[in-house]
C-alpha cells in the first residue's frame, strides 16, 4: 500500500529553507489530500485481489465505501476539513500541541519505528530480492512522474521538489496504522522495514539532493509558483 511521507516532505522543506529557495504553503494540503486517497486505493486493491474467505465479493461502490470510511482514513479527511472551516483562529488554537508537542511526539514514535524496522530487516532479505529492489526502485520512478508532472503543470523549484518527494516517499505512519487495524493478518516486518529502512534513508540521503539538481535542470528559477 503506498502513500506519502510527512518526515520526508518536512526533511525537504528543510533542504529548501538551507538553500534558500522559496515554496508555497499549500503544499502541505497536496500532502494530506495524497495521503487519503492511496490509503483508499490501497484498500480498494486489497479487497478486491483478497475477499473475506467465504463472503461474496462487494460491489466496487460498497468497497469504495468501506474504504472510505476507514478509520484513519475518516480520520485524515475530517482534519483536512476541521482545518479548513477553523482557519487561523482554530490554528492558533492547537498550534502549542501541533507545533511544539508533536515534534517530541513524533520522535519517540520514529524511535519505535526504527527499532520495529530494523527488527524486520531480516524478513525482507528472507522475502527474497523484489521487496528490496522496489523498495529502493520506486522512489526513483515515482520522484520521475512527480518532476515531470512538475514542469507540465509550472511548478516553482520549490514546489515540484516538495511535490517529487511526496511521489517518491512511502508511508511509515500513517498506512502502518491502516494496516494494523484493517488488516492485522498483514506483515509489519515487511511493509516497515521496506519503507522506513530502505525508501526513507534513500530518500533523504540521495534522493532529495539528486531530485533538486535535477529540477534546476529542467525548471527555471523564475518561475512563479501557483
Amino acid at each position: 500500500m503506498g502513500s506519502v511521507s510527512a518526515v520526508t516532505f518536512m526533511t525537504a522543506g528543510n533542504f529548501l529553507v538551507e538553500v534558500s529557495v522559496p515554496y508555497n504553503g499549500h503544499m502541505v494540503a497536496i500532502l494530506a489530500l495524497m495521503e487519503s486517497p492511496a490509503i483508499v486505493v490501497g484498500l480498494l486493491l486489497l479487497r478486491v485481489t483478497a475477499p473475506s474467505a467465504g463472503k461474496k465479493p462487494a460491489s466496487l461502490g460498497a468497497l469504495a465505501l468501506e474504504s472510505l470510511l476507514n478509520g484513519s482514513v475518516f480520520l485524515l479527511l475530517g482534519s483536512l476539513v476541521i482545518g479548513i472551516a477553523s482557519g487561523e483562529s482554530g490554528w492558533s488554537k492547537i498550534s502549542p500541541f501541533t507545533e511544539s508537542i508533536f515534534v517530541g511526539a513524533l520522535c519517540l514514535f520514529l524511535l519505535d519505528m526504527g527499532i520495529s524496522a530494523g527488527r524486520g530487516l531480516a524478513g525482507v532479505r528472507a522475502a527474497g530480492l523484489f521487496p528490496i529492489f522496489f523498495a529502493l526502485a520506486f522512489p526513483i520512478v515515482g520522484a520521475t512522474l512527480g518532476i515531470t508532472t512538475s514542469k507540465l503543470l509550472g511548478f516553482s523549484q520549490g514546489d515540484a521538489l516538495l511535490f517529487a518527494v511526496l511521489c517518491a516517499s512511502a508511508s511509515y505512519i500513517a498506512v502502518p496504522a491502516v494496516m494494523k487495524t484493517a488488516v492485522p493478518e498483514a506483515n509489519p516486518g515487511l511493509y516497515l522495514p521496506m519503507a522506513l529502512g530502505l525508501t526513507f534513508p534513500l530518500n533523504i540521503i540521495l534522493g532529495i539532493p539528486l531530485y533538486y539538481a535535477i529540477i534546476q535542470r529542467l525548471i527555471a528559477p523564475n518561475v512563479p509558483n501557483l
